[in-house]
């Protein structure tokens, strides 16, 4: 069986800032992502919400890979920030500590890929190494997309209901570790890769991937209403893809993977395809377009 070292081959070359230098040559900005209050937003608000971030991405260079992943963990409440001093503190505390709950963390990374090309074997494998030095040859590249990575997150802390702050260093690490550690807490463990489900000390893991539109059905939105809250009176709004986290009351990670590849080349596409039509127009009355 092929084993990897974490320690001897880590996925993470360097870190300056919130700016992670892969060890597979890819580069990666960092950021925590502070969401609203469940159900706080009307349906207006999530299509604000959703144009912030078309405008804030579009503007990115080709190549760029934008990673959302919201981590929720069944829990136990520790209650430590809760004051015991008198009779009603005391009770509070005792009727709140240990109860479970799903903790939610948010992160978004903007990635850089080695020569702006997804090719998946150098994406997915976090642990293989490039040539010495080709990190070097990076320099106006990193310094482009520094500048429009940082121009889309001033536009996103700029608008409403969401915040991007900075990951630290050591947060960064944490997370990496906690990440390839199964998010097991107080002890280090390996990944085992079964036939069914991948194992990680005391965690079991499963992948669902969704990777075509056909799978929302005929028409995606911004926001659903939730069926069991909303009343005649009150409409309660969530993200079309928030049941994932918010009806799930199980450990799990939800990624949101969008790559921008180049939009040239789909116009060109585009262009292309209605020519073609056009010519054939005369052959049917279905390839005929509006008067």
């Amino acid at each position: 069986m092929h084993k990897i070292n974490l320690n001897a081959h880590h996925p993470i070359l360097d870190i300056q800032n919130h700016t992670v230098f892969a060890s597979n040559g890819n580069v990666v900005f960092c950021h925590t992502v502070e969401l609203p209050e469940v159900y706080s937003l009307s349906e207006r608000d999530f299509e604000k919400l959703h144009g912030t971030w078309f405008q804030a991405f579009k503007s990115l260079p080709k190549g760029t890979i934008i990673h959302k992943q919201d981590v929720y963990q069944k829990l136990g409440y520790t209650a430590e920030q809760l004051n015991k001093n008198t009779f009603l503190e005391k009770a509070t505390h005792d009727h709140f500590k240990g109860r479970e709950y799903i903790k939610h963390d948010g992160y978004l990374f903007f990635v850089l890929p080695l020569d702006k090309v997804l090719n998946a074997s150098k994406y997915v494998n976090p642990f293989r190494k490039t040539a010495k030095g080709y990190h070097r040859k990076l320099d106006l590249q990193v310094a482009e997309f520094i500048t429009a990575v940082n121009d889309a997150v001033s536009y996103i802390n700029n608008a409403k209901h969401i915040t991007l702050h900075p990951m630290e260093p050591k947060e960064i690490l944490a997370h990496t570790h906690e990440y390839f550690n199964g998010f097991n807490l107080d002890f280090d463990t390996d990944i085992l890769l079964k036939n069914k489900h991948i194992e990680i000390g005391d965690h079991y893991f499963d992948t669902m991937a969704i990777n075509s539109e056909l799978c929302f059905g005929e028409s995606v939105q911004s926001s659903t209403s939730n069926s069991r809250f909303t009343s005649d009176d009150f409409t309660f709004h969530q993200g079309f893809l928030d049941g994932l986290g918010l009806d799930l009351k199980e450990n799990h990670i939800v990624n949101h993977i969008l790559y921008l590849d180049d939009k040239q080349k789909w116009r060109k596409l585009l262009d292309k395809k209605i020519e073609e039509l056009s010519k054939s127009s005369n052959f049917g009355t279905q390839n005929q377009g509006d008067p």
